[in-house]
């Protein structure tokens, strides 16, 4: 049992007792367990199948919050503390019973770079990529109604990814770098494209970063950063909001859970939350909301008419989209203002 595909499986077969040992706070529904996310925070976005069911493998989730999904060498990848694969696998048979390889047979066919090597490695994707103008990647953009783009995009033509037979593949991407209140490049967020579409790849985990996420984001800033700072989840959900009002101050956090986990640049003087529209969406603004007024600063929320600001974008169109948040702008202002005269 070398290969992630042969410790994955074995890791399936056992997956109700995988989830019970390392996801606890979630409960079981049924074939499935349903947890908060793949960080093992409780709530009902992220489902797991627990045994087989209608041709369907067990140990495979998905997390209706983020869109993401993986198998269980995923969840262990994200809940133990300093993980290499290495790492990871090692945990995983000691799990199932059973023990290690010799070290030269540890080298499964499942790599990652090792948590400190990560954030270069991000860095080093960054640097080969070419800007978004006249690729596959602003052609994506635009069939979702976005104009606005940034330095933190970039575009390659190949990158590597890992289909669901474990081979390593190469695929079109759209890349985004993370960065801190720093302005260092702490991760990159990976969008792989389906180069006859332009849209999202239909693959396993289109979506995934490299690097480290909590507390950063993707940053669209127009000219040093100011006063206000509009935040959110999705890259698209954020560019909507930046095609709207070009000049404004965005961030992408990319998930409820980051967003939550969002530390706000010590300038700040008003924070807007664009959460999504949903239970997620909400738990995220509260505990950001939590953070950032305990800072001095002030908090107001954005929410969609639907899921999320792309999906009110592509649906009612720019004009509209941009008549309801000069709305929510001015009436928060308003609201400021008259609460400074009392």
């Amino acid at each position: 049992m070398n290969t992630a595909t042969d410790i994955s499986r074995a890791l399936a077969d056992r997956a109700e007792a995988f989830c019970r040992s390392w996801l606890p706070a979630g409960r079981k529904i049924g074939n499935y367990w349903i947890v908060g996310n793949k960080h093992g925070d409780p709530g009902r976005s992220l489902v797991i199948r627990l045994t087989p069911s209608a041709g369907r493998q067990p140990g495979k989730w998905v997390d209706h919050a983020t869109g993401e999904h993986g198998d269980l060498l995923d969840i262990l990848e994200e809940r133990l503390a300093s993980p290499s694969w290495g790492d990871v696998f090692s945990e995983a048979r000691r799990f199932l019973g059973r023990p290690d390889p010799v070290p030269s047979l540890r080298r499964a066919n499942r790599q990652s770079p090792s948590v400190s090597d990560r954030p270069t490695a991000a860095r080093k994707l960054l640097a080969i990529g070419r800007p978004v103008h006249s690729t596959l990647a602003e052609r994506y953009l635009r069939l979702r109604g976005i104009a606005r783009f940034g330095s933190a995009l970039r575009y390659h033509h190949a990158v590597y990814y890992r289909d669901g037979a474990d081979r390593t593949r190469q695929l079109p991407a759209l890349l985004a770098a993370i960065t801190d209140n720093d302005g260092q490049v702490t991760g990159c967020a990976r969008t792989w494209l389906d180069p006859a579409t332009a849209r999202v790849a239909a693959i396993a985990e289109p979506k995934r970063l490299i690097g480290h996420l909590a507390g950063n984001a993707v940053r669209f800033y127009h000219g040093p950063a100011g006063g206000e700072l509009v935040a959110g989840e999705g890259i698209e959900t954020m560019l909507s909001i930046g095609t709207a009002f070009p000049v404004v101050d965005i961030c992408a956090c990319l998930t409820a859970t980051h967003l939550g986990q969002f530390i706000p640049p010590p300038h700040l003087k008003r924070l807007w939350i664009a959460r999504d529209n949903d239970d997620a969406g909400e738990r995220a603004a509260t505990l950001l909301r939590q953070r950032a007024e305990a800072l001095g600063i002030a908090v107001f929320d954005l929410v969609p008419q639907r899921n999320d600001f792309n999906d009110d974008l592509r649906a009612d169109g720019l004009t509209a989209l941009r008549v309801r948040l000069r709305t929510a702008f001015e009436n928060a202002r308003c609201g400021t203002r008259a609460r400074a005269w009392k």
